[in-house]
């Protein structure tokens, strides 16, 4: 039964006195005192107190009854009381009692009946406890713990221990059933279990980290003395450290890498070998002791034997090899007069060479090197987004290095290599930065002369490098990179040319990599021009090289030789040809023996290529209107279709077209091969085409292909890659082509050979491309019957 008190107030600041403990008090605490005289001034044989624990200033609900057991001093002096919690109580409103204490009503709690589930929970607390205790070493206190058998004293004999916080020690008094005290000290058990357990896990580590650590120190110390021992019995002196210096010395360094090398190793000597810092401060040395400062290559001045040299690699191509002739006649100019550096800066080289795939730049880099005399390194970019690749990291990280022109001229052994920057419109940028903004100075001749990678910290003459990169797309460039850059097109081969390249080339080395002789297998000129034209399509020669490594594999296989490979053979070699070329245009005619389809020319990443448009209307009775676009096509090239059709409205009587139905039916333009995203400003003309001729019931001629771009009042405008799509229309067999007449003149870049097949008209104004590419009203009329 609950039992009613007034006793005085002991305030315990962030401390919690349970049930069954004994704790001294310091009676130099002014509230302890009062409350300690206050009790025994009540007259009681037993003195009580009532325990609660003050945290942030407030008063707790629940306190503990004790008894003040003694009243004393410390060994050291000073006073103090010892009480003991009996039980526990809550505190009610304050009242009045002699002394200067606290006194309130106090109402005992009763003890709640011990069941079951609190014996099973002191069990288990029992076995926590007892491993924590054992591994924090309290081994006196664990047979204590397991001499307990009330569950109830058990859960208030939690108010010793050291890893409990004082928020959980009021929860442990506010609980007067002690399956929950049990329970709560189950689970803040485990948890400060698994805590030993980590930290016990990271203390095992760090020993033995020391440990392993201490035992290295130890070796090396061991090692370097026997080092000692044997470098004086042989005669030598000369530390690691010093041979540095030497090497730094006798190297033949530029005076300002010189001087910060020789820092370097300064400060090799005045860093203990277990620092860290020495691998990267020999990393660095070593580094700039293989850089090849003044070491660089004899340019070929031979300029006959240069121009044999590119010749015999390479068919066609001759824009390239006209620059790397005229580069090597003013170095031979400037040699021949004795001129020297000008302005900080030699006569270096940037070119792009760019074009589809298969055309061959990748190998011209290396036989312009050759022909050079020149070293020469492929350094790849594709796929680069980080720009440290290019300017190399900060020597801070961890694991840094120089940048890739760094590692090519270390590669090279010369300062004047030939560094060919592959696939330089496939680098990318992410959070690591822009690589294309670090090739700014690397590839401007005005500043490359004092390039800085960030690895090396000295300054980096890169003036006296020819510079080749490639690429398949300008357009993927940054402008400012673009703009360092010469760029030399190569634009694809014609029929001859890849028969040509073929016979000289393909065939020898697919002859060497099979194993196989001239004398061996021989492939008929016939056949190389019929695999040149019916079995590949393409800018280059990849394919065509393929084809050739089949046939010698299959060659090979059946092992019938000597064998020779004539036209008739290629079909038990390859299969069907797949492009058959036919007067009759059997695919244009196809495509175009309807009104409302006319043949473009376009410009892809492979080259050039055919390219049709099919226009139709929907039927009036399903009042649609407008315009839709199909064939997965860009901005532009949408902005294309409505500019054609806009023009068509305006100017529908002039060109005796029924452009009045248009407003009540929709029109629907359709580019085929929808799962390719076509887009560029060159489409206009064939759109255009494609809808006069739907209008008017025209078919479009089809052995006439165009290009162009056109404007609202009807003017035809320029575009590029003009010899690309004449190669294309050239390989599918157009005979007639439409160009804008501003781009007359990229005629001049067209092989003879192709100029002479092709009927090229270069228009203004889209009635005369209307006039050219509609077949007559009659002609129509006949191909619809």
């Amino acid at each position: 039964m609950s039992e009613s008190l007034i006793l005085p107030v002991l305030p315990l600041d962030d401390e919690v006195v349970l049930p069954g403990m004994v704790v001294p008090l310091d009676l130099s605490d002014s509230e302890v005192r009062a409350a300690i005289d206050a009790a025994q001034a009540s007259g009681l044989n037993k003195p009580r107190v009532l325990l609660v624990p003050r945290i942030d200033g407030r008063y707790g609900a629940v306190g503990v009854q004790a008894v003040v057991e003694q009243v004393g001093r410390l060994p050291g002096g000073e006073p103090a009381a010892v009480v003991r919690g009996v039980n526990r109580a809550r505190v009610g409103k304050g009242t009045t009692g002699p002394g200067a204490a606290l006194w309130v009503e106090v109402l005992t709690v009763d003890p709640v009946q011990v069941g079951e589930r609190a014996q099973e929970l002191a069990k288990e607390y029992k076995a926590l406890a007892t491993t924590i205790l054992q591994k924090r070493g309290a081994w006196q206190m664990v047979d204590q713990v397991n001499q307990i058998d009330d569950p109830s004293v058990l859960a208030d004999s939690s108010g010793y221990t050291p890893w409990l916080s004082t928020a959980q020690k009021v929860e442990l008094l506010e609980a007067p059933d002690p399956a929950d005290r049990l329970a709560k000290l189950v689970e803040w058990s485990r948890e400060h279990l698994a805590e030993l357990d980590v930290a016990e896990t990271i203390r095992k580590d760090v020993q033995e980290g020391m440990e392993k650590q201490q035992r290295e120190f130890l070796l090396r110390q061991q090692l370097a003395a026997v080092r000692k021992e044997l470098k004086e019995l042989n005669g030598d002196t000369e530390t690691e450290e010093e041979d540095y210096r030497a090497r730094v010395e006798a190297a033949d360094l530029p005076e300002k890498v010189r001087e910060a090398a020789l820092k370097e190793v300064d400060k090799l000597e005045r860093t203990s070998d277990q620092s860290p810092e020495t691998g990267w401060i020999r990393t660095w040395l070593d580094t700039v002791l293989d850089i090849p400062w003044n070491e660089t290559s004899d340019d070929n001045y031979d300029i006959a034997g240069a121009r044999e040299v590119l010749d015999a690699d390479h068919t066609g191509l001759d824009d390239v090899k006209d620059r790397v002739i005229e580069y090597l006649a003013v170095r031979k100019r400037r040699q021949d007069k004795g001129l020297g550096v000008v302005g900080g800066r030699r006569s270096g080289a940037v070119l792009a060479l760019a074009g589809p795939p298969g055309v061959g730049k990748t190998s011209l880099g290396e036989s312009v090197a050759r022909a050079m005399g020149r070293k020469f390194v492929r350094v790849a970019l594709g796929g680069v987004r980080d720009e440290a690749e290019i300017r190399g990291h900060r020597r801070t990280y961890v694991g840094a290095q120089s940048g890739r022109i760094v590692r090519a001229i270390r590669e090279a052994g010369s300062m004047n290599p030939v560094v060919l920057l592959d696939e330089i419109d496939k680098v990318g940028a992410d959070y690591r930065g822009d690589p294309t903004a670090a090739l700014l100075e690397v590839l401007d001749p005005a500043q490359n002369h004092t390039f800085r990678d960030h690895y090396l910290e000295v300054e980096l003459d890169l003036s006296d490098v020819l510079f080749l990169a490639t690429a398949n797309v300008l357009e993927a460039i940054p402008g400012p990179l673009l703009d360092r850059m010469e760029v030399v097109t190569l634009d694809g081969y014609t029929e001859d040319e890849k028969v040509a390249i073929a016979r000289d080339h393909l065939l020898p080395k697919q002859l060497e990599l099979a194993g196989l002789t001239a004398e061996e297998v021989t492939v008929e000129e016939a056949a190389l021009r019929k695999l040149a034209a019916e079995y590949t399509r393409e800018a280059g020669v990849r394919s065509l090289e393929r084809s050739i490594a089949r046939i010698l594999r299959k060659v090979t296989a059946k092992d019938a030789l000597p064998s020779v490979v004539g036209e008739d053979s290629l079909v038990d070699y390859l299969g069907r040809p797949r492009f058959v070329p036919e007067a009759s245009l059997p695919e244009s005619k196809q495509r175009t023996s309807v009104p409302g389809v006319a043949t473009g020319l376009a410009v892809t990443g492979a080259g050039g290529d055919v390219l049709y448009v099919e226009a139709s209307l929907a039927d009036p009775e399903t009042g649609e209107t407008g315009l839709t676009l199909t064939g997965q096509l860009g901005d532009v090239m949408k902005e294309s279709a409505r500019i054609a059709l806009s023009y068509l409205r305006s100017h529908g009587a002039e060109l005796e077209l029924p452009v009045t139905a248009l407003k009540d039916r929709s029109v629907h333009v359709h580019f085929p091969a929808g799962a390719v995203p076509k887009d560029g400003p060159s489409a206009g003309v064939t759109l255009t085409t494609a809808l006069a001729s739907l209008l008017s019931g025209r078919l479009v001629r089809n052995d006439v292909a165009m290009t162009g771009e056109i404007s609202l009042t009807g003017r035809v405008l320029p575009i590029g890659g003009v010899k690309q799509k004449l190669l294309a229309a050239h390989r599918a067999g157009i005979t007639t082509v439409l160009i804008p007449a501003r781009n007359e003149p990229d005629l001049d870049d067209l092989p003879k050979e192709v100029r002479d097949e092709l009927t090229i008209h270069a228009v203004s104004d889209v009635r005369e491309v209307l006039d050219i590419a509609l077949a007559p009203a009659k002609v129509a009329q006949t191909a619809a019957a």
